[in-house]
């Protein structure tokens, strides 16, 4: 079963960790991505990123990839927490878990999950920079060639 957030506060990896594998003898390993806000972006500084969302629109689309992360791989739970509001550089902005009884499994659904994240999640972000100017950040080619890779079953 899968652990899906959207929230404004800070996550702890620690906890999370501890919450999905409570009492799991079953669980050979675990992946895990934590993304963090740049500090540079294009070649200028960062001085925040704002991200927003619908609520219902997003809670849908994150039980629709972690769903999708199940099914594709033998997973015995996933976490996916993804945050909102203005962050600062360096502050954590996703965090991603998979458990399976195998590393090939955690591993896998875990870039699948951040890939699908990346590309089919309903969150916008505005980029501001230290000069003063902002702007909304546009989808990158190469995020969606990442998830593009994942248009087949696992092999």
């Amino acid at each position: 079963m899968a652990r899906v957030l959207v929230q404004d506060g800070a996550f702890d990896l620690a906890a999370e960790f501890a919450a999905l594998t409570a009492g799991r003898c079953d669980i050979g390993g675990v992946g895990a991505f934590v993304g963090t806000v740049r500090e540079i972006s294009g070649g200028r500084r960062l001085t925040a990123m704002t991200l927003e969302h619908y609520p219902a629109m997003t809670a849908a689309a994150l039980a629709r990839i972690a769903a999708e992360a199940e099914r594709r791989w033998d997973l015995l739970g996933c976490t996916l927490i993804h945050r909102i509001g203005r962050l600062e550089p360096g502050a954590p902005i996703v965090l991603v878990l998979a458990a399976a009884a195998h590393r090939d499994a955690a591993l896998a659904a875990t870039a699948f999950l951040i890939d699908w994240l990346k590309t089919r999640a309903p969150f916008w972000k505005k980029e501001c920079f230290a000069d003063g100017e902002a702007h909304w950040v546009e989808a990158r080619a190469e995020d969606e060639a990442a998830a593009a890779r994942w248009s087949g079953e696992p092999g």
